[in-house]
């Protein structure tokens, strides 16, 4: 019987870190959380009566001297992670990464190296891409029954900072080094390549803070993507809601279809409602409701498809996640133009991998 694959957390009052230690029972006997690090200065209030007898450390520096894991779970704050996740592909640990790794693209390219090196398996916290509903809008693209793709529109809109506490090092530009689409925004900016299998050619923003809460780093703004293929992305959304709530959709636009996606609708796990063409008498439309997931974590169902492809990178079942170290970065460079768009106040080439 192969042995369980050994994990270690650290970080564990960050914001996803019980979400994920709630994910992994779900993989049952193929893993095993042997050690915390606590990191947020040392807080165990959060932490699992079922871990609290397991070896706990001070320092990432105390975890590796120790050595008895085979990969790490990181939920630091971007001041921490790029150092973090580049110290432990260098000792050979395999890493799964909450998103994004870091403030810019230039914070995370010393792990992104560390971990090409070292040929330890990366997956990160991106967990739409493994979302059955995005899954069959790509599937949709790649089957070209959009016909030619003219536009994409993404709203996400969240509790605004006074719910979420502004003293919270999400806000904070020392610890996090920028806002919501760093740290929200990221997962749709990060599908987008992912959905249509195009690049992002130019960026132009506007963002920063306009709620009613001042803070160091963004609360939102609004984005205009230009994809190499022609198609135009527009994407708006912050901490703007005045209790705890959220929206999202994302809209595709194509010459021969347009489909709205809510990926929240309730009870279920997504809906699609399907715009077609009216070759003959009939219009085609089809609202899709997938199943409801009830898979307890951080992503459900999604969440533990994500973990389960880390695991068999690792085994070397696979030769990398859906996640990669290339797509992390293009996501970071992505986020990179777009603050230098709304800084500059310009329209910025995406040149690269972006």
């Amino acid at each position: 019987m192969t042995a369980p694959f050994r994990v270690a957390c650290l970080g564990l009052d960050h914001p996803h870190g019980a979400g994920w230690r709630e994910l992994l029972p779900h993989l049952g006997d193929e893993v095993e959380v042997v050690a915390v690090v606590p990191a947020f200065g040392g807080a165990v209030t959060s932490l699992e009566e079922r871990h609290a007898r397991l070896p706990r450390f001070d320092t990432l520096a105390e975890l590796l001297a120790w050595d008895r894991f085979d990969g790490a779970l990181v939920c630091l704050p971007n001041r921490e992670t790029p150092d973090a996740v580049r110290r432990l592909a260098e000792a050979g640990k395999h890493v799964l990464m909450e998103k994004p790794g870091g403030a810019t693209a230039a914070d995370f390219v010393p792990a992104a190296d560390a971990i090409r090196a070292a040929g330890v398996a990366f997956q990160t916290g991106y967990l739409w891409r493994y979302d059955p509903g995005a899954e069959r809008l790509r599937a949709m693209v790649a089957d070209g029954r959009f016909g030619r793709l003219i536009s994409i529109e993404i709203g996400q809109f969240t509790s605004d900072v006074a719910r979420r506490g502004p003293a919270h090092f999400l806000f904070d530009r020392e610890q996090s080094g920028r806002g919501f689409f760093n740290w929200l925004g990221c997962h749709w900016l990060d599908l987008l390549p992912y959905l249509t299998s195009d690049a992002v050619a130019a960026v132009t923003a506007r963002v920063g803070c306009f709620g009613a809460s001042p803070v160091d780093v963004e609360d939102g703004g609004t984005v205009i993507l230009e994809l190499a293929g022609g198609a135009l992305v527009t994407f708006t959304g912050g901490y703007w809601l005045p209790r705890w709530a959220g929206e999202l959709h994302l809209t595709v636009r194509g010459s021969q279809r347009w489909v709205d996606w809510d990926p929240t609708h309730p009870g279920s796990a997504g809906q699609l409602r399907i715009h077609g063409p009216q070759p003959q008498f009939h219009a085609m439309e089809e609202t899709f409701t997938l199943p409801a997931d009830t898979t307890a974590g951080y992503g459900g169902a999604r969440g533990v498809a994500l973990v389960r492809d880390w695991l068999a990178a690792a085994r070397g079942e696979v030769p990398a996640c859906r996640n990669t170290v290339a797509s992390t970065l293009a996501t970071l460079r992505l986020l990179d133009a777009i603050y230098q768009s709304s800084d500059e106040g310009r329209r910025i080439e995406c040149r690269g991998s972006v």
